[in-house]
């Protein structure tokens, strides 16, 4: 994983309380978008459970002690998902995939990449793009698997793609 520098509100206890005040809850909540954003594009995760997010070092600051509480992670999860920043994965909300991009964003720069690299009537797998050596140096490589079917199918939705699948594989073809 690569290195996070936390910021300074890591350190600081009441960050890990929901705070009551309006103006200061909205600035604690962009804090901790920020963060989680931060975390896991740095580790290159997409998910977060809440009922396990007590054991990761982003909601639990162990040097001071203190724990960011589900209820928390859920209150700043749900925030994020109303600037599409996340979404729940399950109906009880356990489960959310965190998107440092949006799925349009994504799936633009998949598409440019296709474009840039004469991928343009041929099918690639979601192997390849995902693991190749062709996209080793594209944000998108090693993208969760789920977050990339979501992001080709808003493409597909524009015309710009078609998902396929053929045995136990998936593919794509670019338009």
């Amino acid at each position: 994983m690569a290195e996070i520098t936390w910021p300074w509100q890591y350190n600081f206890p009441p960050f890990f309380t929901i705070q009551p005040h309006s103006e200061t809850r909205a600035k604690q909540l962009e804090a901790w978008e920020t963060l989680i954003i931060d975390y896991l594009k740095a580790s290159k995760q997409s998910t977060i459970d809440i009922r396990e997010s007590q054991n990761t070092p982003l909601f639990n600051n162990a040097a001071i002690e203190r724990k960011l509480s589900q209820e928390a992670v859920l209150t700043i999860l749900e925030d994020m998902a109303k600037t599409g920043k996340a979404a729940p994965v399950d109906k009880s909300k356990n489960v959310w995939e965190i998107y440092w991009h949006s799925l349009d964003e994504w799936g633009n720069m998949i598409y440019n990449w296709a474009c840039n690299n004469g991928m343009n009537n041929s099918v690639c797998t979601l192997f390849e793009l995902r693991e190749g050596d062709n996209t080793a140096d594209q944000e998108f490589h090693g993208l969760d698997m789920n977050v990339l079917v979501k992001a080709l199918k808003r493409l597909e939705l524009k015309s710009r793609c078609e998902l396929m699948e053929f045995d136990d594989s998936q593919g794509v073809k670019f338009f």
